[in-house]
Parts: structure tokens; C-alpha cells; sequence
């Protein structure tokens, strides 16, 4: 009967647990918590994070000030205008050079849910062309990243667009950042960041 008692009561406290270790990325106010390489645009409008192509129209980035090793990472995102951007993870920074890993967010025919190495090997996989249909462009979208060592797993409104293991990526330490990709014309709103260490 204890063994029962016990056995019910991790049942109960489990949930409870995982709901402590979740963390939100953004306060809806403000870039608490965050930090801007390059001069394009980031800032806060009703409650959004909302990143804009500046008068230089180059690459920007803003990256969270902790480093995050092994997560699930939820967040949403609106695409307007040229809607090409970014999630990066466990990436540092020199300027506006990234050392890291990005999973797409772009338009249509462009790999969104896809991971990309920034200055290094380029694209490591690209999700199957016909899950491209699972993006809404200028709607809001859900992204799900979960990083666990080597292995990592993207996933758009629900449906898994990629699995990857990669050796260097599980060794890599660093932030998560947001891209907006340079050549000017690009706006994306995102909300909604919400983290779980794994």
C-alpha cells in the first residue's frame, strides 16, 4: 500500500515539476534578458518582439544574455513583408558573426524548420519539400525546438519537420538568439518564447 502511495504521488508531483523548470524568454514589456548585435530593428509592440529590417539592411540578431544547453523551446511567429529569419541555438557572437546553429524560419519554399550552420557547413537538413504546405505565411505559426546532446528535433504547428544527430552541435554551448536575415524588406513578430531545461 505505501509503495502504491508513493508510486501515485510521483504521478502528481511530476507535472508540477516540469511546469517549474519552464521559462519565459520574454517579459512582453521589454529586451530584459536579451542582447542586439547590428543595427537592425528590435523592439516591443502590444506585447510582441518584433524584428524589422533597419536603413542598413544588413544581418541582426538579438540573443539571450544565458546560454542554454539542452531544452525544449517553444515559441510563435508571424512572418510580414520578406518574413526570411531565424531561431538560433547554442551560438555565440563576434558582431554580427555567428558561431551556431539556426533553424529556418523563412518564406515559402525556403526550408522553414530546417538547420542551417552559420559560417561553417551550411545547410545539414532540409525538411522534406512537401511539409512546406504546414507554414502560414503572414499568420502566426508555432515552433518547437527540442535539443537534447547531439540530437535535435524541429517541429511547425505540430508536425516534426527534422531529426537530426550531429557530434559538433552536441558539443556546442552558447545562447539562442532570433535572426533577421540582411537585404532589407523583412519584419517577423514572435511571442510566446517559452523554454523547458531539459
Amino acid at each position: 500500500m505505501k509503495k502504491l502511495i508513493l508510486i501515485t504521488s510521483l504521478f502528481i508531483i511530476h507535472p508540477i515539476i516540469a511546469q517549474e523548470q519552464s521559462i519565459s524568454l520574454f517579459n512582453g514589456e521589454n529586451l530584459d534578458g536579451w542582447l542586439v548585435h547590428g543595427t537592425e530593428k528590435w523592439y516591443v509592440e502590444d506585447g510582441e518582439l518584433i524584428c524589422e529590417s533597419g536603413p542598413d539592411k544588413a544581418y541582426g540578431y538579438l540573443s539571450t544574455v544565458e546560454f542554454y544547453d539542452n531544452f525544449e523551446l517553444s515559441l510563435e511567429f508571424k512572418q510580414e513583408a520578406d518574413g526570411n529569419s531565424g531561431v538560433f541555438i547554442r551560438s555565440t557572437f563576434e558582431g554580427t558573426k555567428v558561431t551556431g546553429w539556426q533553424a529556418e524560419v523563412a518564406p515559402p519554399g525556403f526550408h522553414t524548420g530546417g538547420i542551417y550552420e552559420s559560417y561553417g557547413r551550411g545547410w545539414l537538413i532540409k525538411p522534406d519539400s512537401g511539409k512546406d504546405l504546414i507554414l502560414k505565411m503572414n499568420d502566426w505559426n508555432v515552433m518547437r525546438i527540442v535539443a537534447n546532446g547531439p540530437k535535435i528535433t524541429t517541429y511547425l504547428n505540430g508536425v516534426e519537420m527534422i531529426y537530426l544527430e550531429d557530434e559538433k552541435i552536441g558539443k556546442g554551448k552558447g545562447s539562442i538568439a532570433l535572426q533577421i536575415h540582411d537585404g532589407g524588406g523583412i519584419k517577423v513578430r514572435w511571442r510566446n518564447l517559452s523554454l523547458t531545461k531539459l
